[in-house]
């Protein structure tokens, strides 16, 4: 009996005794192993975010303060020469102008048209699916392939435009839709709303499937009818959708270059011609590499300022949940 106490108790102070911690040489050697596979993964996209983000950035800001013609050694420093130019030069002043123009009709008309036709998408309606497929088709195609598209649509005297006009009795905008300065900029935005609305009408038709049903069946419930379902439950739950969409149309149209260049080339007379137009020009036509860095930095820090007051201001709330104090998520 006294031994099978002994033999208890001992087992007993075994089960009791402390776990030891692991080695600190083992330790270290599985955190080393943790940041090894970290640098495996990020280092790569490092390396490629600094030679085609960062690099190209350094090289435009130090071009800038040189009058450099894209050729030869850059010895010609003029300072803040090239930005003094730039805030006293009346086209590149228009083109501020240009990209507020497109913006605001982005906002006011091309949004609101992608939700409402995102609205009547979501409804059950027979062949639904096709009439998606029709709207998002024009995103698909590139921008060269539009511009070269709407330019053909567009020819004076043979374009499909001017046969309209003229069924229409609309005798006066024959020949002028890319030849008037007047009318140009309207012309444009029309063709960046067929190109693009269907992008923001997919991500709208996104959130409005990802609203329960049971909340808008609660209202109806309660006597909500259909504009205050969607005033007061719909557009409130599609908040997080509709600011990114505002992003990245805002963005679109401060950096919009291709379906300009290709269907116009900031012509007439300047009239359509944006920073990023104005930048190609100075930089690839004139031999004014230094004054187009100048722009092409401008046109940078619109984009980050916009972008960080942005995210700051507006993006606030629905990034507060997204990520923790610790970095998880």
């Amino acid at each position: 009996m006294p031994s099978s106490v002994s033999t208890l108790t001992t087992e007993r102070t075994q089960d009791t005794l402390p776990v030891c911690p692991p080695a600190p040489e083992r330790s270290l050697l599985r955190e080393l192993r943790s940041w090894a596979s970290v640098a495996w993964f990020l280092v790569p996209a490092l390396v490629l975010f600094l030679v085609f983000v960062l690099a190209p950035i350094a090289v435009a800001v130090w071009t800038g303060f040189f009058k450099w013609g894209g050729t030869g050694p850059m010895d010609e420093f003029v300072g803040l020469a090239n930005y003094t130019k730039l805030f006293a030069d009346q086209v590149f002043l228009g083109d501020l102008g240009r990209g507020l123009y497109l913006v605001v009709l982005s906002l006011t008309v091309q949004l609101p048209f992608a939700l409402f036709t995102a609205v009547l998408l979501n409804q059950r309606l027979r062949g639904r699916a096709v009439y998606r497929m029709l709207f998002f088709a024009p995103y698909i195609l590139s921008e060269v392939v539009t511009a070269v598209l709407f330019t053909m649509i567009f020819l004076p005297g043979a374009g499909m435009a001017d046969h309209l006009a003229g069924a229409l009795g609309l005798e006066g905008l024959r020949g002028k839709w890319l030849a008037d300065p007047s009318t140009v900029m309207p012309t444009l935005f029309v063709v960046m709303t067929w190109k693009y609305f269907g992008f923001h009408m997919m991500l709208f038709l996104a959130g409005l499937q990802s609203i329960p049903g049971e909340i808008l069946e609660a209202a109806s419930i309660d006597g909500a009818g259909v504009w205050q379902r969607f005033r007061h439950v719909t557009l409130p739950l599609l908040g997080p959708t509709i600011r990114i969409s505002a992003f990245l149309s805002i963005i679109g149209a401060i950096q919009l270059f291709d379906l300009v260049w290709v269907m116009t080339a900031g012509g007439p007379n300047h009239s359509s011609e944006t920073m990023a137009i104005s930048m190609f020009q100075y930089g690839f036509k004139r031999y004014q590499v230094g004054y187009a860095s100048a722009i092409s930095v401008v046109l940078f820090m619109i984009s980050l300022v916009f972008s960080l007051f942005y995210q700051r201001y507006v993006l606030r709330r629905d990034l507060s949940g997204a990520v923790t104090p610790g970095g998880g998520r």
